[in-house]
């Protein structure tokens, strides 16, 4: 089939917008990323005068590379719609986010549509694969105090001991207040096969959009950062407890990711933008931590549960375009989360100062030394 001039250009002009947006993201990384560890670097005697103020700032700083993140996808036409509970009203306190997996775009539309929920973003902890780590993004969460879970049968103890570790020497001292993972351990596409032969196996249900999820890592954070008052676990060092007078985690905020016609969006897709606009759904629904069962046959059957009604989400809205009405509602009521692009100017404004600032001050001291 011959193609014609108008499709040539359309082709010839999604090339061209991929290229200079690869070429934006690279100098975007180059100038951001060193600049978030210099300021760090030059503000470490604060960390040892005033540890919290010093975590305040990192928090600030953190919360602005990831609006960069989210501007990539946000000027492309890449937008979240919301459902379910206004996670809003728990934004100050301890919550647990447990998220459905279906790309690597997940992370970028959870860093989107969170942006706006006030200090959600700079005080959250992510439970992500070890590969990230080797990411360009990787020395970021490194100093951040995020978790890198390495996946397999192997390595699952050793991993939820240092798991445990990391949460009791981190989560309080930094100030932490929400942590995301994914139970499901890997993505959709990977896990479903292997995920519906288990359930078929152990007489559970058949799931096509989600998979049964992996209960270890919430096992340990709920063990781990409860208040004692809640399950009778310890909630961490003591004395990290005694500092920050924590409540413990209070909520349980069950997120599920829709894509429309179930086509997710992966990283390379949010970074070269030759995707058309498109809406991504989020469905959030709250749960207060006392009712969340304790004992491990309990949470298994809780945590399974959860999925379940994601798969039934999931399926209403692969039929109608739309997710159910909440519990005793009449109708669905959608949230258009908006991102200032002023706002997203400045702080990539910010990064390409900070970057030549840092330019200019190396040159000065090598000159001076060589």
């Amino acid at each position: 089939m011959a193609v014609t001039l108008e499709q040539a250009r359309r082709v010839g002009y999604t090339c061209l917008k991929a290229l200079l947006r690869f070429a934006f993201m690279v100098a975007n990384n180059l100038v951001a990323i060193p600049s978030y560890v210099l300021y760090l670097i030059v503000l470490q005697p604060l960390r040892v005068l005033d540890s919290k103020s010093f975590w305040y700032i990192e928090g600030v700083l953190f919360k602005w590379l990831l609006a960069m993140v989210a501007s990539w996808g946000w000027w492309a036409g890449y937008s979240v719609v919301e459902w379910g509970d206004d996670v809003k009203a728990v934004s100050e306190d301890e919550a647990m986010v447990l998220v459905n997996h279906q790309a690597t775009g997940d992370v970028c539309t959870l860093m989107m549509c969170l942006q706006d929920k006030g200090t959600v973003v700079r005080q959250m902890l992510w439970l992500m694969d070890h590969i990230f780590k080797y990411t360009n993004f990787g020395i970021v969460s490194l100093i951040h105090g995020d978790f890198f879970i390495r996946q397999g049968r192997a390595h699952r103890d050793q991993q939820l001991v240092l798991l445990k570790e990391h949460l009791e020497k981190y989560y309080r001292s930094r100030n932490r207040k929400w942590i995301v993972l994914f139970p499901e351990g890997g993505f959709l596409r990977k896990r479903r096969e292997t995920s519906q032969a288990f359930a078929k196996k152990n007489n559970l249900p058949f799931l096509k959009h989600v998979t049964l999820p992996r209960l270890g890592a919430t096992q340990v954070i709920l063990k781990t950062l409860v208040a004692p008052q809640e399950n009778g676990s310890p909630a961490g060092g003591d004395a990290v407890i005694k500092e920050s007078k924590s409540k413990g985690l209070q909520w349980v905020i069950d997120t599920t990711i829709a894509y429309p016609k179930g086509d997710p969006i992966d990283i390379q897709t949010w970074i070269l933008g030759y995707r058309q606009p498109t809406v991504t759904h989020v469905h959030y629904r709250i749960f207060p931590v006392k009712d969340v069962p304790a004992e491990p046959e309990a949470l298994t059957n809780w945590l399974y549960q959860r999925f379940i009604e994601k798969e039934d989400l999931l399926t209403h809205f692969y039929e109608t375009g739309a997710f159910p009405p909440l519990q005793g509602q009449t109708k669905a009521v959608s949230r258009e989360m908006t991102l200032s692009n002023l706002w997203l100017v400045g702080i990539q404004s910010l990064a390409f100062l900070s970057g030549g600032m840092w330019y200019c001050i190396l040159q000065y001291f090598y000159h001076c030394l060589f």
